[in-house]
């Protein structure tokens, strides 16, 4: 898998602590390398439906992958979101 710097990633695995699911779309920051030689890792940024940064995570590059062009973007909730009134 390629994935360019700056470009548009999916998420492949759920995130709990950060709030994000697999399919969450990101923006692909930094490449970073692994400090004792494991896998490299990248910093990746979240952004909310209307271009807000809501997170900006490290993550494996394994974790990601390159958006497709036969995949429909989609909107969920963040779930407990405290800026969400019911």
């Amino acid at each position: 898998m390629s994935v360019s710097l700056y470009s548009r990633v999916s998420l492949k695995r759920d995130l709990p602590e950060h709030r994000l699911r697999a399919g969450d779309i990101a923006h692909l920051v930094e490449f970073i390398p692994h400090p004792s030689g494991g896998e490299q890792g990248c910093v990746i940024e979240v952004f909310n439906a209307i271009g807000d940064s809501i997170a900006v995570v490290t993550v494996p590059v394994s974790d990601i992958e390159p958006l497709a062009a036969d995949e429909v973007l989609a909107v969920r909730r963040i779930l407990g979101n405290p800026a969400r009134s019911a």
